[in-house]
Formats: C-alpha cells, structure tokens, sequence
C-alpha cells in the first residue's frame, strides 16, 4: 500500500484542479520515518525539466549523486532520503531540455538560510504548543466592518536595532524580543493590530521584502520557523491582531528563485508582455495556470491555518488587474475581450477570497488597490474581488496634499478633505498613512507639515484627529505617531531619541489618547462602513478652515462630535451647531498641557441652546484654539 505522506494520485489531481489547498503539506522538504528509518520526503513540481536532482552539504553538492524520481502526468519529482535532518541545507538541481543546470531554491521550503546565502534549509514546523487558543475561537467572530481596527504598520528590521558589532553587522531582533518589545509598546499607545513587512524571505533588503524568493519561509533575518511561532503565539496572547504583507503580484529574477524555474516560465506568464513588470524589473505570476494559483492560495492559507495570522494585505492589487499596468502601447496583450482587465486575476482574486474566508471565518483580506476598480469589497456571487477592505488611496492623496499647505491656502482646498464622504461607502475603505508616504523625498509626516518647527506638530495633531474620527478603518506607519523627522530607512532604527524631545512626547501622547478614544467608543467604529454613522454638522466652513461632524453609534447612545480647526487663529466665539439638546462632555481638547497645549482651564460640559448654527435647532459655544481639536461626548 502506497505510503499517503507522499504524493498520490488523487494529490496530482486536486494541484492540477487549484484545489489542493494543503499542498504545502506534500511538497517540499518533509522530515518523517518510513520503514523505521528518519529522513525526509521531498517533492518538486518541475514538469519541463529533463531531470532533477537534490544537492547539499550531504552528497557534497554532486549534481549526479542523488536523482529524483518522476511522477506523472504533473512532473512532480521526489525522493525520500536518510540521512538527512532538520537543519541540514539543499537546493534541487535544475537539468533544462538544452542541458543547462539551474540550483533552485524550494518554492515550498519552511526555511532559508540568511542572506546572502540562500539554500534552502530542512525544517520541521510541526512541533509548536500554541497558547492562542482563546484568541482563535474569538477570531472566528470577528467582523471586519463592525470591530475596531487601527492598524500599526511595522518594519521588523528597521523598528527597533540592537547595537551593530563587527559580529553583529545588522542588528536584527530575533521575532521574540520583537514579540516582547512590541506587544508592549501597541498595548500601551492602544494599536488594535499590527501589520508586518517583509516577513516572507527575500535576499535584498531594500525591496523592504516585497521581491519575495521563498513564499514559505519566514525570513531568517529575526530566526527561526519556530520563533515565528512564538512571536504570533505572544501576540494573541496580548490580544493583538497580526497582519501580513503579501506579494502575489510579481517575484524577482534571482537565478535561485521562481523564475523559469524548470528551464521554462514555469510560475511566470511566457510572453514578456504579460509575464514581466518593466518598471520594476520582476516576473508577473501566470493566474491562468491552475497550478500557480494553487501554489499562491495555498501559500496563503499557509500563513493563515498553521502561523495563526488574522488577515493579509495584498500588494500591488491594481498590477495585476490591469494588462497595461505601467506598460505603453505595444507592452500588453488585450483580453479576449479587447479590453485592458486581467480576467484570470480577477477569477483568481474570487477564488482566493472566498476559499480563505469560508475555511478561516473571522480572517481579513486587505486589497492595495490604488484606482477605481468597481466592487472590489463585494462579495465575489455579485461580480465583486471579496476583499474584506481596500486601501482609501484617493482619501490618502486628498488628505496629504491639504495637510501640507500653507494654512492660509486651505480654504481654496477645503473640499480635499470632505470629498472622501462622497464614495466613502462605495467600498469598504481603511484610511492608510503607510510606509510608501515617509520615503524616496517625500519627508517624514511631520516634515510634511507647513509653518514653525511647534505648528509641525499642532498640524499633525489636527490631522490625526480628523482621520480617527473619519468613517474607515485606520493604519499608521511606525514612527509616524511621535513624529520622526528623517524619512524612514530600511538600514537603520527609528529615531526613539527623540521622545526625549517634548513636541515629540505630546504628539505621542496625543496619539495615545486618540486611539483609546477610538477603541473604548463604538460610535467610532462599529458604522464605519453604513451612512447613518457618520454625519457632518459643517463641512463647508472653507472661509475659516474648520471641520465639524458627528459619529454616531448603532444603539444612538455614546456619539461623538468632532471640530477640528486647520488654522493657526483662534476662534473664541466660535458656535457649533448640534444634533439634540442633550448636555455634550467634553473627552479630548488638544489643548490640554500634556499635549502641549497652553493648559487653560474650560468647562467640561456643554449645554447646547435653542440657537440656529449650522442648519441646527441647537448649538453651543466653545472657545476653539488655534489649529485646535475638540471631541465631545453625547
């Protein structure tokens, strides 16, 4: 009887259909006893190859010595050898139909060795006693529009170094002293989840890990599989949500990788006019193969099911729907249609989505996707992608470009800032000031600011507090939140120093009191994805650059009303209009010492008159600072 640990018939089968979901669980380097011998069983599919062959420190990398044995009709090759153990590193030696030997590392392997190396090494990820099991069971009731998400955007290498040596050339964290470190600090400012780059190995550091060699393996810049383990295990622990950066849309030209892989375009479209990104020098995935859909879907549900991840963040989304994505005329091939859409991406974005969600209930799927692409947060049976949530690109830019202006300008650009609320229900949108805004010269979020070094971080504030309170789901690139003044860098830490610095302590304190704001009221986030939770009170003040608007919860108790003011005058007679009579507290005024505000006492709540403002029966009086924020509870 054949052994089922191996690759079967009806294995061959379900990969050549896309839907061997578990299909990491064959292919690739598995260490187990057969016939009460140890060893390892590996499997590689390499159907164009003339042969292959596994290399390593074990046969002293004879491309002869150890031939694999052909399956058919799929041409997945594989042997199971002794001798070997977890730990030990190999590559399988390519032979194209031309003679031409290739190494290649594992599209399968758990493990890489660290660059510049780039083997792939045994390993054997199946021993881990998780703790999370509290955590997974509530994940399964996790609504993505209705529970709170203000994402913490981190990456690993660069949040925090240890000193650099002559031994230590980097400085890498291992993943648990990051688990330890970071948990702490997301606990404490009040971050709901965290979303990770460049997790999945990569040989270039400044590809920040979006030119992704080794889909399977977490990268061994911060340690092992089981580290990785560890730090999502202490994560859950702490109640923390784990997101992954995940790269579907393209993979690098590194000789070891992916890239014509059994001397063939294997994983990558053949037509360089499909299969290659001119701008970014890298090969396009063939979605049109059923097998390399299955090696993204199941690579996915990979992170998923066995490293207890909580959701993804797909890169480059609009790459890989359009067929003329950063190409010029005579660079793409038309659908059959005649029409720029990639069809078999967008089949695989249906199958993808709902596969993940109906095995994994309470996972979130975020999509970059940067144009006006229809439905890609509806359900894939009414033509949609079935994203969970799509990156608000166009509210980022309008956002962006208001902020940096002279304030005396804004009020010609009034509307960058309340457009957003004209298709803010069309998807269901996360507000995203990413690691994309604070490089290659685009300044720090601080230096973006206009005026005096001290209006830099009265600006930011404001800017904050107009984005928590704004309908959508939140992320924040780290650093962002006390003010980094150098624009982010892959080979360096963030500048902790200067929370040394008192502008820097009040913004973060600032942030820190935004965000618990955010996730104790409900009114903040449980309608962010249905009109009746959002209401503007003036949207039009343009003259005086001031914002004001209401969220309001499901049950219409705990509401919150927003003035944001993006000038530096003060209003003392400043009248707002509002929604009921009822007494309005005030929970957060920018102006509060620990903020760096000038500390004056104010009154902590407001009794609304019978006075028409804004178009209300109602309205009060509040003395609005300059560049001021004022949160009051109703």
């Amino acid at each position: 009887m054949p052994d089922t640990r191996f690759i079967t018939e009806f294995d061959q089968y379900l990969f050549g259909q896309g839907t061997h979901y578990d299909l990491y669980n064959k292919l690739g380097a598995h260490p187990m006893t057969v016939d009460e011998e140890e060893g390892v069983y590996f499997a590689v599919w390499a159907p164009n190859a003339a042969a292959v062959s596994i290399v390593g420190d074990f046969n002293e990398w004879d491309e002869n010595a150890t031939p694999m044995e052909r399956l058919e009709p799929l041409g997945i090759y594989q042997i199971f050898l002794t001798g070997i153990k977890v730990g030990d590193i190999y590559k399988y030696c390519v032979t194209a139909q031309d003679g031409k030997k290739t190494l290649k590392a594992d599209p399968y392997g758990f493990q890489a060795e660290l660059r510049p190396n780039n083997a792939s090494v045994v390993a054997d990820i199946s021993d881990f006693k998780w703790h999370d099991s509290r955590w997974m069971k509530k994940r399964e009731k996790f609504d993505d529009k209705k529970n709170p998400m203000f994402v913490y955007e981190v990456h690993p290498g660069s949040w925090k170094k240890h000193e650099q040596t002559e031994e230590d050339e980097d400085g890498f964290y291992n993943y648990r002293e990051i688990a330890h470190e970071l948990a702490a600090y997301v606990k404490d400012m009040g971050y709901t989840h965290v979303e990770l780059m460049g997790i999945a190995e990569h040989p270039f550091d400044g590809s920040w890990g979006y030119q992704v060699t080794n889909y399977f393996a977490p990268t061994s810049r911060h340690g092992s599989p089981e580290d990785f383990q560890y730090f999502m295990d202490y994560m859950h622990e702490h109640n923390i949500g784990v997101i992954l950066d995940w790269v579907p849309a393209h993979f690098p030209r590194d000789a070891f990788g992916l890239a014509e892989f059994d001397g063939t375009c294997l994983y990558e479209y053949a037509d360089p006019r499909k299969g290659e990104h001119p701008d970014w020098g890298t090969k396009v995935f063939d979605y049109g193969k059923t097998e390399v859909q299955n090696f993204l879907i199941c690579n996915a549900l990979f992170w998923l099911e066995h490293y207890h991840v909580d959701g993804l963040r797909v890169d480059a989304v609009a790459s890989m729907l359009y067929l003329d994505y950063g190409r010029e005329d005579g660079q793409w091939v038309p659908n059959i249609y005649g029409g720029n859409e990639n069809l078999e991406a967008i089949e695989f974005f249906k199958h993808l989505n709902t596969i993940v969600k109906k095995r994994n209930p309470g996972i979130v799927m975020i999509a970059e996707e940067s144009t006006a692409w229809p439905k890609v947060t509806d359900k894939a049976e009414y033509g949609g992608l079935d994203f969970s949530l799509k990156w608000n690109m166009g509210w980022m830019h309008d956002f962006l470009e208001y902020m940096k202006l002279d304030p005396y300008f804004r009020k010609y650009n009034h509307t960058k800032m309340n457009f957003a609320m004209v298709y803010a229900y069309s998807e269901n949108y996360m507000l995203v000031l990413s690691h994309d805004e604070v490089v290659h010269l685009k300044c720090s979020m601080i230096e973006k600011m206009p005026g005096s070094y001290e209006d830099k971080f009265k600006n930011l504030m404001a800017g904050y507090a107009f984005m928590t309170g704004h309908p959508g789901k939140k992320l924040l690139f780290m650093g962002q939140d006390f003010g980094q003044h150098r624009e982010w860098s892959e080979k360096r830490e963030l500048d902790w120093f200067l929370l040394d610095k008192e502008p820097n302590r009040h913004l973060q304190a600032f942030v820190k009191e935004l965000l618990h704001l955010y996730k104790n009221n409900k009114c903040l986030y449980e309608y962010d994805c249905y009109p009746e939770g959002f209401e503007w009170i003036n949207a039009d003040d343009g003259d005086r650059s001031i914002f004001s608007f209401v969220r309001h919860s499901e049950s219409g108790k705990s509401n919150m009303l927003f003035i944001i003011n993006f000038t530096p005058v003060e209003r003392p007679d400043y009248r707002v209009g509002t929604t009921c009579r009822r007494k309005h507290t005030l929970v957060l005024s920018s102006d509060d010492k620990k903020f760096g505000g000038t500390g004056k006492r104010r009154p902590k709540e407001y009794k609304p008159a019978k006075k028409e403002c804004d178009g209300r029966k109602y309205s009060f009086r509040y003395k609005l600072p300059a560049y001021g924020v004022a949160v009051f509870k109703f």
